[in-house]
């Protein structure tokens, strides 16, 4: 092992303990006889003191001779210290550097001189050091474990759906084809079936974090052509039921974030309140606030992102559910409520949807009904509707976008920022 603590663990109750640690070199500056570096790891940034006597003259001549980025570890005494922040110092009494800068730094990691996001991401390995983008991923860290610790204590099942499909599962053209075999096959934009195929297998419910693929051809900030959805299938439930535990899953995900990533939100200036309930609208309630702040919309058509962004002034919320959609404004296998609307909903945070569900159609005829009203071959689907011959059972569920919410609680203005490494239109490196 390098280490013996993280920065973070290395407080003024370890005054006079000899510690181990390891990282990089953040920043570094000479005053007379005496060296100072700032290390940094995941946790933080602490000073180390080299001077005589508590270092010797070969250690202080050495540290002088790193630069900014080069791995090391050291051991080392703490000492209470009423100038650093922290509060504390490491004084090293051993050195030992791990990888040296053998080319200038891409990017400057203390954020000084702020670097173009395709700078950034050409060289993410770098950009992951700097404290902006180790929040944001902090902050995605909580996300999905909030929303995997809801679930499970809920009594919910974790499963994992193919990314390789023979057809379209949603329907629609925006497919990524591949070379399979001697087969035609796709990367999946959805695992809506076979959340579905587990659902009515008898695992009742169910759910996953797993990539998406979309072969849309956009230049936005808002999208990526490979996604993280999370999504929740339940059986033997309601609309109403799933819309309970999507409205469970997303407020704690909200105190999560807020309690564990307070001084990440902070650095990125970045604020949301959580409210005890989430306010519902309908999609015609909507429409009607709309046209009172004369913004016109016909009754069927999906919301722009345009009209999307004005939401949250125009029914003076944050954060809400907006449900019973139009069916031609939804997916096909969605449960129709009446002639013209069906039993779906978005949940939209921040003036962006978060999340999106519905109760889905159960019976077999309804649905090849469905099918042939969105203009898809029921053939294409046969093996999906012949799972709804044998038993089928009443079941809703839905999918939050974790690069999107990632987004909206880090403040972000450009979702390639959420992804690890982001895939768009044209970026399929590194």
């Amino acid at each position: 092992m390098f280490r013996t603590h993280y920065v973070n663990e290395v407080t003024p109750e370890l005054d006079g303990q000899t510690v181990e640690l390891a990282g990089w070199v953040h920043e570094y500056r000479v005053l007379g006889k005496i060296n100072f570096i700032v290390l940094r790891d995941k946790t933080g940034t602490v000073q180390l003191t080299f001077k005589e006597p508590d270092s010797s003259a070969e250690l202080i001549e050495k540290s002088r001779k790193l630069i900014k980025e080069t791995s090391i570890a050291i051991r080392g005494v703490v000492k209470k210290s009423k100038i650093a922040s922290s509060g504390i110092e490491v004084y090293p009494v051993e050195l030992r550097v791990l990888g040296e800068v053998e080319e200038k730094v891409p990017l400057d990691v203390t954020e000084k001189t702020p670097a173009e996001i395709d700078v950034r991401l050409d060289n993410r390995f770098i950009d992951l050091r700097t404290q902006k983008t180790t929040s944001i991923f902090k902050v995605r860290h909580f996300v999905l474990k909030a929303f995997r610790d809801q679930l499970l204590k809920d009594g919910f099942q974790e499963i994992n759906p193919p990314s390789i499909v023979g057809t379209s599962t949603e329907g629609g053209t925006d497919l990524f084809p591949i070379e399979y075999f001697e087969k035609k096959a796709f990367l999946a934009q959805s695992p809506q079936l076979y959340k579905q195929l587990a659902v009515l297998g008898g695992m009742d419910k169910v759910f996953m974090i797993t990539p998406v693929f979309r072969a849309e051809k956009h230049n936005t900030t808002e999208h990526l052509n490979e996604v993280t959805q999370m999504d929740a299938e339940m059986g033997f439930a309601e609309a109403e039921d799933a819309l309970i535990e999507l409205e469970k899953v997303f407020l704690n995900i909200l105190k999560e974030v807020k309690n564990n990533c307070s001084k990440e939100l902070d650095y990125l200036n970045s604020s949301f309140e959580i409210p005890n309930k989430i306010p519902r609208f309908t999609y015609t309630q909507v429409l009607e606030k709309l046209s009172e702040k004369g913004i016109k919309l016909e009754w069927g058509e999906d919301f722009s992102k345009e009209i999307e962004h004005e939401l949250p002034s125009v029914l003076g919320k944050e954060l809400f559910f907006i449900t019973h959609w139009p069916t031609k404004a939804r997916a096909f296998y969605s449960q129709p409520l009446d002639d013209k609307t069906c039993l779906a909903y978005d949940l939209v945070f921040k003036g962006v949807e978060m999340a999106s569900g519905a109760q889905r159609i159960h019976d077999p005829k309804v649905l090849i009904k469905a099918l042939e009203d969105k203009g898809l071959n029921p053939e294409s689907f046969e093996s999906y509707i012949n799972a709804f011959r044998f038993g089928a059972v009443p079941h809703a569920g839905w999918s939050i976008g974790t690069d999107r919410i990632t987004m909206a609680l880090t403040s972000q203005k450009n979702i390639r920022e959420t992804a690890l490494f982001p895939r768009d239109r044209n970026r399929i490196t590194p």
